[in-house]
């Protein structure tokens, strides 16, 4: 249960002055955004750290973990590799489905999986265990599967960073990151980081995001139901080129994606001939909203080019909400007549 918003600075004991045991000033400690932080870390298997943003829990692990050079995915969210390149004196670029590579010399893996937007997986026990052998922390973004579908904590990962504002909160209408780990010192290290970057979470946004975790099974399994359905109708269109969700039989992530995925998120990537293929697609559907963030309520695509990633000017990444199957089926067949 969300509880109460306490949204104001707590005032201190006129004599003892700040107290371990009771709330203080705001920026480090509230009891809104600390329930918020309990909620998360039960469902991740660990400590919780929340942030203003996704992009602000990625840039705590990289300042606290990534300052002796960083592993990040290739094929992975843009404005991660963006950052790291910003912050960081060393970085090194694998893609998510490649194999293992040699961690020497690093002190952080950042690792993606499902990446985002090609959707492809990678196998986080081998992974955190050649890093963990060549003394490197590794961080796995669990943004795309959510605490649900994965828990990256008992893969052998350090630790579990994720932009909540899409799936977890899930209504599109607010922005918050965290970090899940099982190691104390560490979260320790990030709340300190946090504290004095003033990257937090307001305690509104805290509220709205765990009013959302109660429905957040169920808004997964319609959204995964939904993808399912979609991505067979994409497959059998003769002008999409290629279509990615793991959880088809055919996709190269399938017998990955069923040894670590409880759950195939709702997101399907496909590739139409090019700008204007795309826009007629959403032109012509009436359910489709065009968005670059994903996980909420209705069905979004986002072409993903626009933004400087390196794929194809017709791909795009379509999050797939919880409509009614049918009415989105039909929507998405009509949508494909256009083009």
């Amino acid at each position: 249960m969300p509880g109460p918003v306490f949204a104001a600075p707590y005032h201190l004991d006129p004599v003892a002055g700040p107290q371990p045991d009771r709330p203080g000033y705001g920026r480090p400690d509230n009891p809104t955004r600390v329930a918020l932080e309990a909620a998360i870390g039960e469902l991740e298997g660990g400590e919780c750290v929340t942030f203003a943003s996704g992009m602000a829990a990625i840039a705590a692990v990289f300042q606290v973990c990534g300052r002796g050079g960083v592993v990040v995915p290739s094929d992975g969210y843009f404005a991660g590799r963006a950052l790291a390149d910003q912050l960081l004196p060393n970085v090194r670029y694998e893609p998510t489905a490649g194999p293992v590579p040699a961690y020497a010399g690093v002190s952080l893996v950042l690792l993606e999986s499902p990446a985002n937007p090609g959707l492809d997986l990678c196998d986080v026990p081998a992974h955190s265990a050649a890093a963990h052998a060549a003394g490197a922390l590794v961080a796995v973004d669990n943004t795309t599967a959510t605490p649900l579908g994965q828990r990256p904590l008992d893969l052998g990962a350090d630790m579990s960073v994720a932009s909540g504002t899409k799936a977890l909160a899930g209504h599109s209408d607010v922005l918050i990151g965290y970090v899940a780990t099982r190691d104390a010192e560490l979260a320790d290290k990030l709340r300190s980081w946090r504290a004095l970057g003033g990257a937090i979470p307001g305690p509104f946004e805290a509220w709205l995001v765990h009013r959302s975790m109660g429905t957040l099974d169920l808004r997964l399994a319609r959204q995964s139901a939904n993808a399912a359905a979609v991505a067979e109708v994409l497959a059998a269109h003769p002008a999409v080129s290629r279509v990615r969700w793991p959880g088809r039989a055919s996709d190269p992530a399938y017998d990955l994606a069923r040894r670590q995925l409880r759950r195939v998120p709702g997101v399907v990537t496909f590739t139409l001939a090019d700008k204007a293929a795309v826009d007629r697609f959403l032109t012509a559907s009436t359910l489709i909203a065009a968005a670059t963030s994903f996980g909420g309520l209705h069905t979004t695509a986002d072409r993903r080019e626009q933004w400087g990633d390196d794929v194809p000017p017709g791909l795009v990444r379509l999050s797939c909400g919880i409509e009614d199957e049918a009415d989105l089926v039909a929507d998405i067949e009509a949508a494909l007549k256009a083009v």
